[in-house]
């Protein structure tokens, strides 16, 4: 179980740190179409990166926890 949580999260993670960086570097680019923001409001931006770390994880949870019930026998000879 903690493999495949550790996988998603990884993944989650780096996608969550590009896209910091993107909203980051394209802050300013569109700074007009905020309305009460400021571009690089540190609540905003950590809000939704917890809120997509949150459901990477939920994602990754229930895959893991339905594969940490199957049998390792029946797996291996199903394959």
């Amino acid at each position: 179980m903690r493999l495949v949580l550790g996988e998603g999260v990884a993944l989650a993670a780096a996608g969550i740190a590009i896209g910091l960086g993107g909203a980051l570097g394209l802050a300013r680019a569109i700074e007009s179409q905020l309305y009460d923001v400021t571009p690089a409001d540190p609540l905003t931006l950590g809000g939704v990166a917890a809120l997509v770390g949150l459901v990477a994880f939920a994602a990754s949870a229930i895959p893991a926890r339905r594969a940490s019930r199957v049998d390792p026998v029946t797996a291996l000879r199903a394959q």
